[in-house]
């Protein structure tokens, strides 16, 4: 028998177990210590072996100090059980990122969660394992499904299995785009249902939904924080939600998406649809907007600096013909030229859909050619998005022309508005703006820079991946448009400094780290190094009012550096591995003395606040001893 049961993230224990037949409180506070019960777990991470080797580890731990014999095996390149170890479990626990076989385990209770689950919540996902034992022990072997503590709702209502379809989408397209993907199965695999989710990521969408899957859904669930093209859903019900809801109560939100069924005139899947975007547009419609355009216009800027940064390999201007020469045409000549085209376009892509990317582009096109730089980009998106999204709902047309609307009346309409309002009302005032930011930047005296650079780089480390740390990114990202690189270099040196500085006060000071933060702080480097600032998440996660302010600390410190030692970079991404490339980075050795002095702040600083914080050491060797189950991944 499969059971899915994956607990949520910030999941509530009492929820996890309500369903559970007999005594939920006998069952919670004597769990499973009278008799000793063999388990044995399979643990593969998409996220490496590291990430494996701390679940398992999670796991032995968590299960060993409640009276129970684990053994695990991590792939790939673990140990792998032996049959013996097999035949003889009473149970097996899956924590998995991608599909295992299972056909070993016929017979056997299986209970599958995330590896990133198996860390965060490594006791109750031991013990709601082992209620599959206590809730049936003479059915356990065979029946087929987790009995839901909801029976009218799921197919046992009668009503047969549901088949369910949904996207994820996050601004960056890494991580939460996958794990509400992941929540989202393990829900509905919980409920006894199923589902495809496509996840429309960094890399593009994958395990796309074919016309067929669409034809036989029962319901559709978009849990996205970007803009989602719903044109080929229509007549389904539907039901959008955020990436955090998804992970949080992946059960929940498909149960309201089952119950999106038409009702007269208008669906209550589109009721629902209009009231959140109506709560969207009063709340964060547009940080949203702008996230969708930034997401969009990373890839194109990201390739375009590195090309450049190559470029520079053959000298700063190479000869005309030359090699280096090309890769500066593809890179600054064409790629850069639709930064501020691309940013523009899916801002209004993200308002109006469809109808908005022409006058979306064009207007990009428009404020680059009138020197209004990202700020006009900016400006044109939301135009050209406010403005097609009126004239598709407002302009009627007699029904035989209706399909000229798409085609002809709003985008000729909405580009010219938005052309004319560029030329003749914005331009001027726009380009006047970035002008003076440029020439502010450019000629700012050194304790100027260093205040900038304190402010950049301490909002790198406030929120680590969040709203105030995308703010600066795209600030520092939108001024290499206007040639502008000191910004750019503050902002990835702050960035670097918070999952760096962590990893080594883990090795430093292993006894103020419980094993799960020190396994962490292996990770951390790997990611610090890379400009990956949320390699610091689980230990803020873990000890926010200790962690952030020392992040902060550090991030400021070698931001503000970056911009005294007048540091530039040309790449908007790359981690230290940008610092090979000749060129790339102006005043290279410095750069590296600001990332460095960053990191030792970052270090110290968590060192000594965990050391004098009121919780005191007791606290940190309780942590210890504690099973790692607490960290995040």
């Amino acid at each position: 028998a499969v059971n899915y049961a994956q607990p949520a993230v910030g999941f509530d224990s009492e929820r996890s177990l309500s369903g559970v037949e007999g005594n939920d409180q006998e069952i919670y506070e004597t769990p499973q210590t009278k008799t000793m019960t063999k388990i044995v777990a399979i643990i593969a991470s998409s996220a490496g072996e590291a990430h494996s080797h701390l679940a398992a580890e999670a796991l032995k731990r968590t299960a060993e100090s409640l009276g129970h014999d684990l053994k695990t095996e991590e792939q790939p390149g673990g140990v792998t059980l032996d049959r013996a170890d097999i035949e003889a479990a009473d149970l097996v626990i899956v924590g998995a990122d991608r599909p295992v076989d299972r056909d070993r385990f016929a017979g056997r209770p299986v209970y599958a969660v995330s590896s990133s689950e198996a860390i965060r919540n490594t006791r109750l996902v031991v013990e709601n394992a082992l209620t599959l034992l206590q809730t049936a022990p003479t059915q356990v072997k065979t029946t087929p499904q987790p009995k839901d503590s909801r029976p009218e709702k799921g197919p046992a209502s009668g009503g047969g299995s549901k088949f369910l379809v949904g996207i994820t989408s996050c601004p960056t397209g890494i991580a939460h785009t996958f794990m509400a993907a992941e929540a989202l199965k393990q829900g509905a695999a919980k409920l006894g249902y199923d589902i495809k989710v496509e996840t429309q990521g960094s890399v593009g969408a994958k395990n796309q939904l074919t016309e067929a899957d669409i034809a036989r859904a029962d319901a559709v669930i978009i849990a996205a924080d970007t803009h989602v093209d719903l044109a080929r859903f229509g007549g389904k019900p539907l039901y959008e939600t955020s990436t955090k809801a998804a992970m949080k109560n992946a059960p929940e939100e498909i149960e309201t998406a089952l119950q999106t069924q038409p009702a007269g005139g208008e669906s209550y899947a589109d009721q629902v649809k209009r009231s959140k975007a109506e709560r969207s547009e009063q709340r964060t419609g547009p940080y949203k907007h702008l996230l969708t355009g930034v997401s969009y216009m990373l890839p194109v800027i990201v390739a375009g600096g590195l090309i450049i940064a190559l470029s520079f390999v053959f000298g700063i201007n190479p000869p005309e013909g030359s090699f280096g020469a090309a890769l500066g045409q593809i890179g600054g000549g064409a790629a850069f030229a639709l930064i501020v085209p691309v940013l523009s376009g899916y801002i209004a892509f993200s308002i109006a859909d469809r109808p908005g990317l022409a006058p979306g582009l064009v207007g990009g096109m428009l404020a680059a050619n009138l020197s209004m730089g990202f700020i006009g980009g900016i400006v044109s998106g939301f135009l050209a998005g406010y403005i097609a999204k009126f004239v598709r709902d407002k302009v009627n047309l007699p029904q035989n022309f209706e399909g000229l609307k798409p085609v002809l009346v709003i985008p000729l309409l909405s580009t010219l508005l938005v052309g004319l309002l560029l030329v003749y009302v914005f331009g001027g005032p726009v380009r006047y703006i970035m002008d003076g930011l440029t020439a502010f930047l450019e000629g700012m005296g050194s304790t100027n820079a260093v205040v900038l650079g304190l402010i950049l780089g301490g909002m790198m480390a406030i929120d680590m991946g969040g709203p105030v740390n995308k703010a600066a990114y795209t600030f520092a990202v939108g001024l290499l448009s206007s040639s502008i690189y000191g910004p750019m270099a503050a902002v990835m040196a702050a960035g670097m400094t918070p999952p760096l500085g962590l990893a080594i006060a883990t090795f430093v000071a292993k006894k103020r780290f419980n094993q799960a933060e020190q396994e962490a702080g292996k990770v951390a480097s790997v990611l610090g190094i890379s400009f990956i600032t949320e390699g610091a998440i689980p230990f803020a996660a873990n000890d926010p009012f200790r962690v952030i302010p020392a992040c902060i600390a550090g991030s400021a410190v070698a931001g503000g550096l970056s911009m005294l030692f007048n540091c530039t970079l040309r790449a908007p991404h790359g981690g230290i591995f940008v610092l090979a490339i000749p060129n790339a980075v102006e005043n290279v050795g410095l750069y590296i003395v600001a990332i460095a002095t960053g990191t030792l702040v970052t270090t110290l600083t968590v060192m000594q606040l965990k050391r004098i914080s009121s919780l005191g050491p007791d606290r940190n060797k309780e942590a210890q001893s504690e099973a790692p189950a607490e960290s995040a991944a």
